[in-house]
């Protein structure tokens, strides 16, 4: 099983673990700064909580509130009121199990 420290040391390698499941891989691409491929894993399951709340972080990421706004609520939460390293950490965490 994978720790934070073993996934934050993977993001040194060009391509992220084989086994790591698929929401963790959105947020292995965005600790990459590749905004694009964790936001193309975020909404292709528009509709299910956990996904929309990857949506929600990665468009806080991109700068638009408003949108974010509009995930975290699709996602059941309010706006994470940390910064975004504090979102992203407690988003690895918590998808880490």
């Amino acid at each position: 099983m994978m720790n934070f420290d073993d996934f934050s040391s993977s993001l040194a390698a060009p391509t992220p673990p084989d086994n790591l499941p698929v929401l963790l891989k959105a947020l292995w691409h965005d600790g990459k700064g590749e905004w694009e491929q964790a936001h193309e894993i975020a909404q292709s399951r528009e509709g299910d909580p956990a996904f929309d709340r990857i949506h929600a972080y990665l468009h806080r990421v991109e700068g638009d509130e408003w949108n974010a706004n509009y995930w975290y609520r699709r996602a059941g939460m309010a706006m994470f009121k940390g910064s975004l390293k504090d979102e992203w950490n407690a988003l690895v965490l918590h998808h880490l199990g």
